[in-house]
């Protein structure tokens, strides 16, 4: 089975716990790394390839802008959430066409900006993929957050319905629910379904970090402990597929 998984590796590691990437297995499931920004981060020491992220629009310029012109032969994303980031769909084309496309030159990638899994977040996504429908994106990203395993499945066969011709990469994921079996049969269940169709080129279950992010996010889907510790979940993540509930 064609390993999918790519870890997010949040940036207060680099600054917290580096070391514990050294536990981490990318001989098995997980084969790639994000951390929502430009720049590598250093302990990941070229184990696995990493897909750097231009994550608003103010990363079109500076050192940021700088390191993604310096990219070769990966995997880029451009825009984290842009429909709650102020971003409009046609700010979005429009740096597209005239800064990102460019980076295929350099045998890069490139995948469509991410959008929350809700109606703001279609609707946003729709708009940006008719605008630059003539050089569209190698890859459609998306994100997916609920306590609905079927809903989940539902949204990503919807996107792949919507835009057949792009593989999709849900660059986040996870279970909202507050019981860890619920998350646990959330997180099997998806990852089984995304690890067996063929249109999900990669994935990325959100919660590698110390603490929450936020109270959005649900402490039973946490992969990192407190103490930088892995949880038993993120244990499932790194080593089965397919995944036992």
């Amino acid at each position: 089975m064609t390993p999918k998984r790519c870890l997010l590796w949040d940036y207060t590691n680099t600054q917290h716990c580096p070391s514990q990437l050294d536990q981490v297995n990318f001989k098995g499931p997980i084969h790639s790394v994000s951390n929502w920004n430009a720049w590598t981060p250093p302990e990941l020491k070229g184990r696995a390839p990493f897909r750097p992220m231009i994550h608003d629009a103010g990363k079109l310029s500076g050192q940021d802008w700088a390191t993604i012109q310096g990219t070769h032969n990966s995997i880029i994303h451009f825009f984290n959430e842009p429909e709650r980031n102020g971003i409009s769909p046609q700010q979005a084309a429009d740096a597209w066409k005239r800064q990102i496309l460019p980076l295929r030159n350099q045998g890069n990638k490139l995948v469509s900006p991410s959008c929350a899994g809700d109606e703001a977040g279609h609707a946003w996504i729709a708009d940006f993929m008719g605008k630059v429908a003539s050089n569209p994106p190698d890859y459609l990203g998306m994100h997916y957050y609920g306590p609905d395993g079927n809903a989940a499945i539902r949204d990503i066969q919807n996107m792949h319905k919507l835009y057949p011709k792009h593989p999709i990469i849900v660059s986040e994921i996870a279970s909202t629910a507050r019981e860890k079996p619920s998350v646990v049969g959330f997180t099997v269940q998806v990852a089984n379904f995304m690890d067996s169709t063929d249109y999900v080129f990669e994935y990325g279950f959100f919660g590698c970090m110390e603490h929450l992010a936020d109270n959005f996010v649900s402490p039973a889907a946490q992969l990192m402990n407190p103490n930088g510790s892995y949880t038993d979940l993120m244990h499932k993540l790194m080593s089965e597929q397919p995944m036992h509930p």
